[in-house]
């Protein structure tokens, strides 16, 4: 899950106020908005509101989802921790004066439940299980901005970008595929100023992890909705390998054995011990070296899940860098990009294992440069503030110089340029 705080400090309501009055009305642009005690988050998210054409007089939109809204509640990938989420959020709400709301990826209410007087009150502004909450649709609003920015989020009362919404707070924070790390959609508290605490934003979020946690449970103790069986092999990133399979808790994989497993993921068909040998290093390992790892590996992850003659993999095994290649595949790349925790095995010195490295990082920029050269800075933005985007020149380049990015961005972007090519000559 990202895990962000929002920027800068809130003004007093009244302030807000007056300065959405006169933003909605256009009497001020948003160069006014960037001086005024607004935070800059919710700025940004009053333009995007505005240049979508919502309106600031109205919650909600109803939408055809709400004719559909039991098929959607049995099939949504959270309806499993619905008892969950009521035990953790709702059962407490009952009474408090709150609203627990569940939302899907695309902004749609599947779930609000909690103190009855408040879901009363709440659905005068259309705030009802089968509305479009999103930022889109309802402008600036915690679930909604929050799955906008794939970000925490607390939006408080004359911050939100319609005015029927003015009397509420609320908090939200996004929920992932443990898996693939795709959103699936928010968990959200909404009430009255006593929801935009520090406190919380810390409940909601442990109830997020709580929920992602389930999931990958639910995920390992059987296959449900097309989910694939078997064990789960976790290779990207700067974090230890791990290898997770049945009910079992993770277990941390030397490198030698990380490298194993990638290798046969990638050959389906099985690698004789020599094979495996060169690949892994093509220099200094031999057939003997090769069969006494494979029986180290097998008593760390089970005898079961390898087979000899040629040594193969038994069973599925999914793995985080079959989840971007497979997201790559589909022409999905913002898929692909939440997927990517970081570089194939970054500590690796097998000459396979780099080439894999550079196969998987090399497409996954190409497929965000060409995105962004359609327009979509978001995927670019996401891209650069990875450590294997940090250096990348070229996408710095492109942010620098487009259109749509403003000057502020611009200038950071330049500016990061300008260190490339010093540190880089």
């Amino acid at each position: 899950m990202v895990v962000a705080r929002t920027s800068g400090s809130r003004a007093q309501p009244a302030k807000v106020r007056a300065v959405h009055d006169l933003f909605v009305a256009g009497q001020v642009d948003a160069a006014y908005l960037d001086s005024s005690p607004l935070r800059r988050i919710v700025a940004e998210s009053w333009q995007r509101s505005l240049a979508t054409g919502v309106d600031p007089d109205t919650g909600g939109r109803a939408t055809e989802a709400a004719k559909a809204l039991d098929d959607l509640r049995r099939s949504h990938p959270l309806a499993p921790t619905l008892p969950l989420i009521r035990r953790l959020l709702v059962e407490d709400a009952v009474d408090a004066g709150v609203v627990v709301a569940i939302t899907a990826a695309d902004g749609t209410l599947l779930w609000v439940e909690g103190d009855r007087r408040a879901i009363r009150k709440a659905e005068a502004m259309n705030f009802v299980p089968g509305t479009d909450w999103s930022e889109h649709a309802a402008g600036t609003n915690a679930p909604g901005t929050a799955l906008a920015l794939d970000r925490e989020l607390q939006i408080c009362g004359t911050e939100h970008f319609s005015r029927i919404v003015h009397p509420w707070s609320c908090t939200a924070v996004p929920v992932h595929d443990p898996r693939s790390g795709a959103l699936l959609g928010a968990i959200d508290l909404t009430g009255d100023l006593s929801v935009a605490t520090p406190q919380t934003l810390a409940l909601v979020r442990a109830t997020a992890v709580a929920v992602e946690n389930q999931l990958a449970l639910l995920r390992l103790a059987g296959p449900d909705d097309g989910a694939r069986e078997g064990a789960l092999l976790s290779v990207l990133g700067a974090d230890r390998p791990r290898w997770q399979a049945g009910a079992a808790g993770p277990v941390v994989l030397t490198g030698r054995h990380a490298d194993i497993l990638v290798l046969l993921i990638r050959h389906p068909e099985g690698l004789s011990a020599d094979h495996l040998a060169m690949l892994l290093d093509d220099k200094d390992l031999d057939v003997v070296t090769i069969r006494a790892e494979m029986s180290r590996l097998r008593r760390v992850i089970g005898g079961d899940h390898i087979a000899s003659r040629p040594y193969r993999l038994v069973g599925t095994v999914a793995s985080d860098m079959g989840d971007v290649l497979d997201a790559l595949e589909a022409g999905d790349v913002a898929g692909a990009l939440s997927a990517y925790a970081g570089s194939l095995l970054p500590q690796s010195v097998s000459p396979a294992i780099a080439r894999l490295r550079t196969e998987l990082t090399t497409s996954l920029r190409g497929a965000v440069l060409a995105e962004s050269a359609r327009g979509n800075l978001a995927l670019l933005r996401h891209w650069l503030g990875l450590p294997d985007g940090r250096d990348d020149r070229r996408g710095w380049q492109l942010l620098a110089e487009h259109g749509a990015v403003d000057p502020v961005e611009r200038a950071r972007a330049r500016a990061h340029l300008i260190g490339l090519d010093a540190e880089l000559g």
